[in-house]
């Protein structure tokens, strides 16, 4: 496991990006304001789930390719590292263009379907994967014991800080859709503080990679 220097940077930054409004939040956000509280709360839970496909997944190919060769899986760390300062660079120059359309309308509209749908968006959103490639092998120790073990563990604490928001946002779908649609300031802190951490990170690696 990650020492707990480590461990502290990697809770605190996971943390910074889930209350970070993204497709997630937005996705979680609609149901909840069409189709009430119970279907954003099983919305949230499919994406949780589709979010553990990504993690197995990604934690497999990484322990795979740390048996192949330490070289590439040092390279794999860098590229991610260079993935994450792209995207923080990105984020603090995006227009604010935050739209929540509240009179979509989800089909099918039965909540039951709510759950499944929700697996869905996120296994078959690429995104998803190469976030979780870039950013948990930053925090991984390859002395410290089994790859495999670490990127599912770290993986799990992500996903579930995830979760963790989009019920909160389903459960006061109201008032948090009214904020993000009308305070400017809060959107742009948002930002800002999402595209920091990420730079922050790439840049925390780089300079982690010399000592």
């Amino acid at each position: 496991m990650p020492d707990l220097a480590t461990f502290g940077l990697f809770l605190t930054a996971a943390f910074i990006l889930s209350i970070t409004p993204g497709p997630g939040i937005l996705y979680t956000l609609m149901r909840s304001l069409n189709g009430g509280r119970s279907e954003g709360i099983l919305s949230a839970l499919g994406l949780f789930v589709g979010g553990l496909v990504h993690v197995v997944a990604a934690a497999i190919g990484i322990s795979s390719l740390l048996m192949t060769s330490a070289v590439a899986f040092t390279i794999v760390k860098y590229v991610g590292a260079a993935y994450l300062i792209y995207l923080g660079l990105r984020t603090l120059l995006s227009h604010d263009a935050l739209s929540i359309n509240t009179n979509a309308v989800v089909q099918p509209k039965r909540r039951e379907s709510a759950f499944y749908q929700g697996v869905m968006t996120e296994v078959l959103n690429p995104k998803t994967a190469l976030f979780f490639l870039a950013f948990i092998p930053q925090f991984i120790h390859v002395a410290n014991g089994n790859v495999l073990t670490q990127f599912l563990f770290l993986g799990l604490i992500t996903d579930f800080l995830n979760l963790t928001v989009d019920i909160v946002v389903a459960t006061f779908a109201g008032s948090i859709g009214q904020k993000l649609r009308t305070s400017y300031r809060f959107r742009q802190g948002q930002r800002i503080t999402s595209g920091c951490t990420m730079i922050g990170l790439g840049a925390y690696v780089a300079v982690a990679e010399q000592k």
